[in-house]
This record gives C-alpha cells, sequence and structure tokens, in this order.
C-alpha cells in the first residue's frame, strides 16, 4: 500500500512538471520590476530612468515599486511608448517678386546721344562727351578712297574757323618736332588757373596728324579738357590706326560748332572712320567747358563758377 501510494505522488508531479513546461508563466512587467523612478512631486513613477517624461526633473529618485505605490503614483503614460516625432512645421512663403533690371543703352549711361541736326542748341549737362547720330560718322561714299588730302575751310565773317577734313595716311603725319604757337584765335582771353592755363589752341585736325602747326584755319579757342582729353583721346586712336600700316587710310572731319556771332565755340563735332575696316568709327560732339569756370561764348571771358 505504501509502495502504490509512493507511485501515484510521483504521477502527479511529473503530470505537473509537464503542464508547467508547455504553459509557462511569464511575469508582467509590473511584477518583474523591482524598481522605479519617481520625483519628488510629480504623480506617476517611471521604469525607464531615460524616459523622455522625467526629461525636465531637477532631481530623480530611485525607489521600489511598491514604495511608489503605496505613495499613490501610477505609471505614466509615455512609458513603454516612443517618443512622437515632431513633424517639422513648414511654413509658406510666398516667393520674392524678382526684380527686373533693364540693361541702360549707351546713350543714357555714361554719355548722351544727339543728332547732328540739333549740335547749336545743345546744353551741357554733366557729359562732356555726346554720342552723335549712334556714333556712325556721315561720309559721303565718293571720300572714301585711298588717296590722302586735307583740306581747311576759309573763316567766316568773325574770322572763326569752319570745317576741316583729310583722308590721313601715315605719309601726312610730320617728322619734326612742334614749333611754338604764335597765333591768337577768337575768344582768346586766357588766364591761369589752379592747374595749368584755362584756354588751350586747339588744332581742329592734330599736329601728330598732319604737321599743320600755325594755321590760323586750324585753331581755334578751346579749353584745357577739350583739348585733352576730350580730343586728344581720339587723336591718339586715328594716329596709333596709321602708324601700324602705311597702308591704313582715315576719313576724318573736325567741325567747331558755334552759336550766333559767339567768338567762343561751344564745342567741336569729330568724325573718324578707317577706309576698308571698322578700326576707327566715331561721331562725337565735345563741349567746350571747364569745370569750375563760367565760360562768356560771346566774348571767350571767364569767371570762376561759386
Amino acid at each position: 500500500m505504501q509502495r502504490l501510494t509512493k507511485w501515484v505522488i510521483l504521477l502527479l508531479a511529473a503530470m505537473a512538471l509537464t503542464i508547467g513546461a508547455t504553459q509557462p508563466v511569464r511575469p508582467t512587467t509590473a511584477q518583474a520590476a523591482t524598481y522605479v523612478y519617481v520625483t519628488r512631486t510629480g504623480k506617476h513613477y517611471f521604469y525607464h530612468r531615460h524616459n523622455y517624461g522625467l526629461n525636465r526633473a531637477k532631481k530623480v529618485y530611485r525607489v521600489t515599486l511598491s514604495t511608489a505605490r503605496h505613495r499613490g503614483l501610477t505609471l505614466a503614460a509615455t512609458d513603454y511608448k516612443t517618443r512622437p516625432r515632431r513633424v517639422k512645421r513648414v511654413t509658406y512663403r510666398r516667393p520674392t517678386k524678382r526684380r527686373v533690371v533693364r540693361r541702360v543703352k549707351v546713350k543714357t549711361a555714361k554719355i548722351a546721344q544727339a543728332s547732328t541736326s540739333n549740335l547749336t542748341h545743345l546744353t551741357y549737362h554733366g557729359h562732356q562727351v555726346v554720342i552723335v547720330n549712334h556714333n556712325n560718322p556721315r561720309f559721303k561714299a565718293s571720300t572714301l578712297s585711298k588717296h590722302a588730302w586735307q583740306k581747311y575751310g576759309n573763316t567766316d565773317r568773325l574770322n572763326r574757323v569752319t570745317a576741316a577734313n583729310a583722308v590721313l595716311n601715315q605719309r601726312l603725319m610730320p617728322t619734326s618736332e612742334r614749333e611754338g604757337l604764335t597765333i591768337e584765335p577768337t575768344g582768346w582771353h586766357n588766364k591761369r588757373t589752379s592747374h595749368g592755363y584755362l584756354y588751350n589752341r586747339c588744332h581742329l585736325i592734330g599736329y601728330q596728324l598732319t604737321g599743320q602747326n600755325n594755321n590760323y584755319r586750324n585753331l581755334m579757342t578751346g579749353t584745357r579738357s577739350l583739348n585733352d582729353p576730350g580730343m586728344t583721346k581720339y587723336e591718339n586712336k586715328v594716329a596709333a590706326y596709321l602708324k601700324s600700316s602705311n597702308s591704313h587710310y582715315v576719313r576724318y572731319k573736325v567741325k567747331p560748332i558755334f552759336k550766333g556771332d559767339d567768338l567762343l565755340a561751344n564745342g567741336v563735332q569729330m568724325e573718324g572712320q578707317s577706309i576698308g575696316s571698322h578700326a576707327v568709327h566715331f561721331n562725337v560732339y565735345i563741349f567746350n567747358i571747364e569745370s569750375g569756370y563760367h565760360l562768356n561764348y560771346r566774348t571767350g571771358t571767364s569767371r570762376t563758377a561759386g
């Protein structure tokens, strides 16, 4: 009887082990956790020390789960949850209106524009050099032959110079040094200024181009700025082209512009065109003015500005 009882007990123990092995009891997280994390004044406890619900806590305490529950704390809603992904707020911005910058034409940029018909009535507005006829010279085709010549117009009834024309070539250029000038053209009332003399004896066609010097039909009263850099800039361009080859020719014209019976010219018109090429190509008007001075064009006298 005792042996039978022993076998029954062993059989029941084996059955219990079998059932336990097929259906193990897994404790919940709350049952398995021994310690939790709390704050001094918080109402919740946390299983994870680095839960983002504790980020702002100045101090965190580690206590047993039973202690936390005894204090009436409840499990934090953020525990065992993934921190919600912060969605980047996109603010719609109205695109900035693109500013369209118009290209400024040459005539309104550094130099002005004029037609050949109104040079007598031009008024100086801060631009000493003015483009004429879109910078295109107006020469008759019959005068564009490769044959060097020069011609100076007669003076008018007031003894003022008129136009000078030429087809320039290297063979017309001087080979000797220029002598001093002695002729006094109309409007010659010169004076010394802080930067030299107010007036120069200006050649219509520069000495370096034809060698004409004390030619009264080729000299006019012009301010320092008219002569240099005004006219000299274009004369140098022509001279450089002629010197580069003895087969180069340039049709050239310089005309002083007088208003009424004025003895001092308001300015000069200069035209140049290389024959057979566009290496030289200009038509400009240059004002006969000098910064810091008021000129009396009727007589040629002057006074300081201000």
